[in-house]
């Protein structure tokens, strides 16, 4: 497997940051719910949270290095098989899907600093609060952060689904692509 990107498939660069990133994602969103519903002397109450910073940190990371990766090698050419409405949607889905995550990772980031108290991440460094003290900074950007996570999924969904479409119903190479395997498809001109 290439380093970069090629025409028709993707680099090791890019698989390992798709894959760390919607694992991250997949453990993310549950934790987020479980932990919202923990009172004050549940044993997860403090640990929880702690590892959701260190993973929502560890996802901002992850998010600007594959944007920057993304900037210096172009992703895979579509495939012949591609209508343009899906090469479309797809692009679409996989900007948005970018934003969101940003967008979460900064939420999280105001409702962690909120109190004025720096963030630690895996007990390694801390980030401290750059941003705090306005009035409802938690409730807020709690709130956002909710809904952006909604959608993160709702979008992951709709992602897996035409992954799946490509593989199941029109037989193509495209869920290959992101494990970085050899596609016999010719790209699209």
């Amino acid at each position: 497997m290439a380093i970069k990107n090629r025409p028709e498939r993707y680099g090791i660069p890019a698989v390992i940051l798709h894959w760390l990133i919607a694992m991250l994602v997949a453990v993310l969103f549950p934790l987020g719910l479980y932990m919202t519903g923990l009172d004050y002397y549940h044993p997860w109450y403090q640990a929880a949270p702690w590892w959701h910073k260190s993973f929502g940190l560890l996802v901002a990371m992850l998010l600007v290095i594959r944007m920057i990766w993304r900037r210096i090698t172009a992703n895979p050419h579509p495939l012949p098989s591609h209508q343009p409405w899906e090469i479309r949607l797809s692009r679409s889905v996989h900007w948005l899907l970018y934003l969101l995550l940003l967008f979460t990772c900064i939420s999280g980031y105001l409702i962690s600093t909120a109190d004025g108290r720096s963030i630690e991440f895996f007990a390694w460094i801390e980030l401290p609060a750059l941003i705090s003290g306005i009035e409802q900074q938690e409730d807020i950007a709690g709130d956002i952060h909710f809904m952006l996570a909604v959608s993160i999924i709702t979008l992951t969904v709709l992602h897996i689904t035409g992954a799946l479409k490509h593989h199941f119903i029109d037989r193509d190479e495209t869920l290959k692509r992101i494990f970085g395997l050899v596609t016999k498809e010719k790209r699209r001109i």
